[in-house]
């Protein structure tokens, strides 16, 4: 017996889903045991996070609770119900750069983008994480944007080095 309802709530912002990359990951895991957490896994690469309407027809598809599938997508870090930003930035939590002041160029990052730990800019350009390591111990702290690593900093270098990213990101979008 199927247990999820399709729905079909949709904000009037948001786009129509385009799901033929979802039926083509369901149909090569139809039927198979387990296939849960490889399908979350193949479905967030191409849709970049697990939306709404993604979630239900997997947990449709694959014959499973919607609190089964929800449990597990958020029981498991790796998994975003909110899209990604266009841009990373890590910010290193490690104990060389929490000890050089970690928290407060979060704050820092944080205060300048307007966004928390784990949060997405209202823009979609930035999203902000703080790692356990970014494995740069001697340049502690550090932050990565993408995969640039930026080292030795302080709260005032980290935004710097923030502005001159983001005028960078829009000089190559003209």
């Amino acid at each position: 017996m199927k247990t999820c309802e399709r729905t079909s709530k949709k904000s009037t912002d948001q786009a129509e889903l385009d799901l033929t990359q979802l039926r083509e990951i369901l149909g090569e895991h139809k039927d198979r045991a387990g296939a849960l957490i490889p399908v979350l896994q193949e479905v967030q690469k191409a849709y970049g996070y697990l939306p709404q309407e993604v979630i239900e027809k997997i947990a449709w598809d694959l014959n499973l609770p919607l609190s089964q599938v929800f449990g597990v997508v958020t029981f498991y870090s790796q998994f975003r119900l909110e899209p990604h930003g266009e841009h990373t930035i890590r910010v290193c939590q490690g104990t060389a750069c929490h000890v050089g002041g970690a928290r407060e160029i979060m704050d820092a990052i944080g205060s300048k983008l307007d966004v928390a730990n784990g949060g997405t800019t209202a823009d979609r350009k930035f999203t902000l994480e703080g790692v356990a390591c970014l494995g740069c111990c001697s340049l502690a702290p550090v932050i990565m944007i993408d995969d640039e690593a930026h080292g030795r900093l302080t709260p005032q270098k980290a935004t710097k080095i923030i502005r001159r990213f983001k005028k960078k990101s829009k000089g190559d979008q003209r």
